[in-house]
């Protein structure tokens, strides 16, 4: 046997373990409500190379490659338990029982890594939320697909209607087309048909209303048997607390905003600041895409040097807010077409950090640069810090954020050298740090974080929504502090 036969006999093997994952993360997810992950990368509903791939890909976080072979008996230890709704990282499993030196079997260790998730100490599934999209555009259809795909076992969110302003013949089978198929985020990961009869797409089992008005007033969501909503406004017409307020109609109880809120409507960063909600709070707003990508990165790196000011320079992917083509436009420049000119604009992200990171001292300014992709942004943040450190320090301290912190969902880590935009369409993490791209001299240092503002950020969008719904469950092994 040569050596290319041993590889590919290892890699057959790999696949056959992979294989045997599926059906017990599956099994997990819709009996009990329990999200197994890799590093923070949910593992449901992935085929055998997306799990072969995700598992090759934590070498370039944590420095080296973890194999099924070394996960797969802490999945089938998951199994045995009697496990409550939670999120488990059988990466971390994996990681801290390597270093761990008290000869615990790997039953024995999980049981204990999961003990607040079992036994009397579980919490029970919860009755699941009712949500609302108010508008459907680019955010709209990404929340909708992220609702669809956690639907689960049907205790967590329920996507229950769309609102949209009516589009003449055949509005909702162009929507439910455009829910199917994304020019840049591929295919909807299901079926999905439509009863025009009685407005409803049905997406994967879920019953999806499209309700038509052209204003909150003229809907009563009771009558559609929605209740204690969640609403999430995708369209941005409104974003103070009078406009939003609109939207608190019978059978919605709170009001979730896409974009930066203005005046007392709290901004809320997913990781940073969310635990300041108040439970009786019921206007949210969940920021802007760039916010989020700055936010977190931003609070790790105060937290661990101190940072005295700020500069961030974001290179934006164009939005359907510009022009196709030179016309006139609101703005000085978005007038100008956007898939042939960079154009210069404004950001209101580092105005918007004091509200996510209030105890943050430093002045952070800020601009942008639109530039012609149709996705994923780079965040470009140059800070002078509170003392001097080196490169190596930083990214050893920003790589073990993104693995074992309270930040590990909204903080992703690549040192990959050939990396460009295109490799990070798709990702749920807020921002990516390029390795790679880091610099470092003395008490100044400059990060370029990768974002898709587009999935990225409905991403955080999302685990606002289970935030205060009540169904973000913990996770476990529990991250450091």
């Amino acid at each position: 046997m040569t050596v290319n036969d041993d590889s590919f006999t290892n890699w057959k093997h790999r696949e056959e373990i992979a294989e045997s994952m599926i059906p017990l993360i599956g099994k997990l997810h819709r009996e009990r409500d329990v999200t197994v992950l890799l590093h923070s990368r949910s593992l449901v509903n992935k085929s055998v190379v997306s799990l072969l791939k995700t598992h090759r890909f934590v070498r370039q976080i944590a420095g080296e490659e973890l194999s099924v072979t070394e996960t797969l008996p802490f999945l089938q230890a998951l199994t045995t338990l009697d496990l409550g709704p939670s999120q488990i990282d059988i990466g971390r499993l994996a990681e801290e029982y390597r270093a761990d030196d008290r000869g615990l079997s790997i039953e024995e260790f999980t049981a204990q890594a999961v003990a607040g998730a079992t036994g009397e100490n579980k919490i029970e599934c919860r009755e699941g939320r009712d949500v609302v999209l108010y508008g459907f555009g680019r955010i709209g259809r990404l929340v909708a697909r992220l609702l669809i795909e956690k639907a689960g076992s049907g205790n967590g969110l329920r996507l229950r209607a769309i609102v949209v302003r009516g589009g003449g013949d055949q509005d909702i089978v162009k929507r439910a087309s455009l829910l199917r198929r994304d020019s840049i985020h591929g295919q909807f990961q299901g079926t999905i048909t439509v009863d025009e009869a009685n407005s409803t797409i049905v997406a994967n089992g879920n019953e999806i209303k499209v309700i038509y008005a052209n204003d909150p007033s003229e809907v009563d969501y009771t009558a559609y048997g929605i209740k204690d909503a969640i609403l999430i406004d995708n369209t941005g017409k409104w974003r103070d607390r009078e406009g939003l307020s609109q939207h608190l109609r019978p059978g919605v109880d709170k009001v979730v905003l896409t974009a930066p809120g203005k005046g007392d409507v709290p901004n809320i960063v997913h990781g940073v600041n969310h635990d300041s909600l108040k439970p009786d709070e019921r206007i949210i707003s969940c920021a802007s895409c760039t916010t989020n990508a700055i936010v977190p990165p931003l609070k790790a790196m105060d937290d661990e040097y101190g940072v005295l000011r700020g500069h961030v320079e974001t290179v934006h992917s164009f939005t359907n807010d510009q022009n196709l083509l030179d016309n006139y436009h609101k703005a000085d420049r978005r007038g100008r077409s956007a898939p042939l000119n960079m154009v210069i604009t404004e950001t209101g992200a580092a105005s918007a950090v004091s509200k996510a990171l209030p105890d943050l001292k430093a002045h952070i300014t800020g601009s942008s640069i639109r530039v012609p992709v149709p996705d994923v942004s780079i965040a470009i943040l140059n800070l002078q810090l509170a003392r001097e450190t080196t490169r190596e320090e930083v990214l050893d301290h920003l790589r073990e954020v993104s693995l074992t912190s309270p930040l590990r969902r909204q903080i992703d880590f690549i040192s990959t050298p050939d990396a460009v935009s295109s490799d990070f369409i798709g990702s749920r993490h807020a921002s990516i740090v390029d390795a790679g791209a880091t610099k470092v001299e003395g008490d100044n240092a400059i990060l370029y974080l990768w974002y898709d503002n587009e999935f990225g950020y409905s991403c955080q969008v999302i685990r606002v929504v289970q935030h205060v719904s009540g169904v973000e469950y913990p996770t476990y092994p529990a991250p450091a502090v």
